[in-house]
């Protein structure tokens, strides 16, 4: 899997679209590896090949699995079990927004207009693109830290529980809520149609329990002076 390394600083997270995105403030970060890709099918069978994990208890989606296709049909429970076996955890809502956006407050990875040839979308109605993509199939919606499919193909799943509105006062490492019902999920997904939900702040809150195909999640691992931690 490959990693990508996010610098220690500030970033502006949220926005003024939506009132769960408020308030925008600037937060700090320490530096952290975030999966390029969503983790895929194939690095999911590992998992359970390695783990013991039932993979035949995880839904087939309709397009049948493909190796390198985003894992979906898993539950928040599944995602973290995964990322914990890999060495890390699943992003907090900060982690993930940082990488998507970078420092310079765009709208989507890309830039500030909404172009569908830069992610896995459908185009004329919900549910026209059939299935997800290859992870990594539009590089030229790379994020500034070349993170990629963060607009479009899967919801992610978040570490943190879903809050609907952000505290002003978690300024460093914010973590979210204690607790809640549900857990955030950020990107979009490949059969939406709405530039809105797509973008970098856009955030959505959904049961940890539930699963559909329209949802997986990448890795996060911790660094300790520029080096991941094994």
């Amino acid at each position: 899997m490959e990693m990508i390394l996010i610098p220690a600083g500030a970033f502006t997270m949220g926005g003024t679209t939506n009132l769960d995105e408020q308030p925008e403030r600037l937060l700090t970060l320490d530096a952290y590896m975030i999966g390029r890709t969503p983790v895929t099918v194939h690095q999911f069978k590992g998992f359970c090949t390695e783990t013991g994990f039932d993979f035949s208890t995880i839904e087939v989606p309709r397009w049948l699995w493909i190796d390198d296709h985003p894992i979906v049909n898993v539950t928040w429970y599944e995602a973290r079990a995964f990322c914990k076996w890999a060495g890390g955890d699943l992003p907090t809502e900060a982690q993930w927004e940082k990488a998507a956006r970078g420092t310079d407050s765009r709208a989507y990875p890309w830039g500030n207009d909404f172009d569908v040839s830069h992610l896995r979308c459908s185009r004329a109605k919900i549910g026209d693109s059939k299935a997800t993509a290859r992870v990594g199939s539009f590089p030229s919606g790379a994020s500034p830290y070349g993170c990629l499919d963060m607009s479009g193909n899967v919801w992610e799943w978040c570490l943190d529980h879903f809050a609907a509105r952000y505290s002003a006062r978690a300024k460093h490492n914010p973590t979210g809520p204690r607790s809640g019902r549900d857990r955030v999920m950020r990107g979009g997904s490949w059969d939406l149609t709405n530039p809105e939900l797509f973008r970098c702040a856009n955030r959505f809150d959904n049961d940890p329990s539930y699963c559909q195909d329209t949802d997986g999640f990448r890795l996060v691992c911790p660094v300790k002076d520029g080096s991941l931690i094994a």
